[in-house]
C-alpha cells in the first residue's frame, strides 16, 4: 500500500481566498482519510508579490481552519525546504539536466519578437505559440546571439505529440500536440516558472496525489512531461471544479475573492 502524500501550495500573494481554503480541506482530508501525509508548500518564487506578511496570513488562516500540516513551514519535515525561494539550486540542477540531455535547449527569442509573432499567428488566424525556432539553432547562431549579449531562458522541447492526462475526477482529458508548445521553465534571470517549479517539487516531495484546482489542467501535461522526464511516476492528477460567483466567474484574488 502507496504512503499517501498530498499537499497545498499556495502563493503567498495576498490572503488566501475561499477557493483555496476549499482546496486545502480537500487535500487534508484525502491525507487524513488515508492516514497519509499534509504537506504545506510556499511556492514564493515571485519576488515582486510574494511578502512575508502574506505567508504568515496563510499559515494563520490554515490553523484558524484546522488544518493542521505535517510537514512545511515550521514544522519542517525530511523532505523540506517547504519554501520554493530555498530550492532554487534544485530546479537549476533540473534545468541543468534537461539541457545535457536534450530535453531543453537555449532560447534567445526577445519579448518583443514573440510578441510580434504572436501577433502575426492571430492575424492569419492561427493558434498563437512558441515556433521552436530556437530548438535547433547552429553553433554559429548560438555564438552570434551569446556575442550580442542576449539574454537567454530555458524551453523545455515537448515531443509533438497528443498527451492524456488521466485525472481521478473528469476521467481522461487528451490534449492535441498543437497545444502543447515547448515552453520556459526558467527565465532569463534565472528564476524557475511554476510548470518547473511544482513539477520539480511534487517529484522531490515524493506526492502520490495532486489535488488541485481545474484551472490548472492545462498545466498538467506540461508537468507530466517534466516528470517523465526527470525518470519519475507521476502522482494521480485530481482537478477540482471551481467555486464561482453569483456573475459565474470562477472566484480568485484578482477577482475580489472573498477571504478567510
Amino acid at each position: 500500500m502507496v504512503d499517501v502524500r498530498c499537499r497545498i501550495a499556495p502563493a503567498p500573494t495576498g490572503y488566501l481566498h475561499v477557493g483555496n481554503a476549499r482546496t486545502a480541506l480537500f487535500n487534508w482530508l484525502f491525507a487524513r482519510h488515508h492516514g497519509g501525509t499534509f504537506v504545506l508548500r510556499i511556492e514564493d518564487t515571485d519576488s515582486k508579490r510574494s511578502t512575508e506578511e502574506a505567508i504568515a496570513i496563510v499559515l494563520d488562516s490554515l490553523r484558524w481552519l484546522g488544518l493542521d500540516w505535517d510537514e512545511g513551514p515550521e514544522v519542517e519535515g525530511p523532505l523540506g525546504p517547504y519554501r520554493q525561494t530555498a530550492r532554487m539550486d534544485v530546479y537549476r540542477t533540473a534545468s541543468d539536466r534537461f539541457l545535457a540531455n536534450g530535453r531543453a535547449y537555449f532560447c534567445y527569442c526577445t519579448p518583443e519578437e514573440l510578441e510580434d509573432r504572436r501577433r502575426a499567428a492571430l492575424k492569419r488566424g492561427e493558434t498563437p505559440g512558441y515556433d521552436g525556432r530556437c530548438r535547433n539553432l547552429t553553433d554559429a547562431e548560438r555564438a552570434a546571439f551569446e556575442s550580442e549579449g542576449r539574454p537567454k531562458a530555458v524551453r523545455f522541447a515537448m515531443p509533438g505529440t497528443d498527451i492524456t492526462v488521466p485525472d481521478l475526477i473528469r476521467g481522461d482529458t487528451r490534449f492535441p500536440a498543437n497545444d502543447l508548445r515547448d515552453f520556459v521553465i526558467m527565465r532569463s534571470d534565472g528564476t524557475p516558472t511554476y510548470l518547473l517549479a511544482a513539477a520539480v517539487d511534487d517529484v522531490e516531495m515524493k506526492m502520490t496525489h495532486v489535488i488541485r484546482g481545474e484551472d490548472l489542467l492545462p498545466s498538467t501535461p506540461r508537468q507530466l512531461e517534466i516528470i517523465r522526464a526527470l525518470g519519475a511516476q507521476p502522482p494521480a492528477y485530481a482537478h477540482l471544479p471551481l467555486i464561482v460567483g453569483p456573475d459565474h466567474q470562477p472566484l480568485s484574488k484578482r477577482h475580489g475573492a472573498v477571504a478567510v
